[in-house]
């Protein structure tokens, strides 16, 4: 398979812009979840047997609740850091 045909197997169309402030929020809620629940998961119960299942199982519930409230708190978030750090 040439180079340019495989490229092509992972393109996708992509989002409009506007949704930009709903997908940023998705996915750092998605992977900051995934690390915070492998650590949380890790640390409570160590190297058990069923860690896997035990662990998507608090990172899904912990996603479920972390994206709404990213994009709850985001707006006030971008003030206090424009607040804090000045223009360049």
């Amino acid at each position: 398979m040439k180079c340019s045909k495989l490229h092509n197997v992972f393109v996708f169309r992509k989002l409009p812009a506007r949704y930009a402030t709903v997908v940023m929020p998705f996915l750092l809620s998605g992977l900051m979840t995934c690390i915070v629940s492998l650590i949380s998961t890790l640390r409570s119960v160590g190297w058990a047997q069923g860690i896997a299942e035990l662990w998507l199982g608090s990172w899904g519930i912990s996603w479920i609740v972390a994206f709404p409230v990213l994009l709850l708190v985001l707006p006030f978030v971008r003030k206090l850091t424009t607040w804090i750090v000045s223009e360049a």
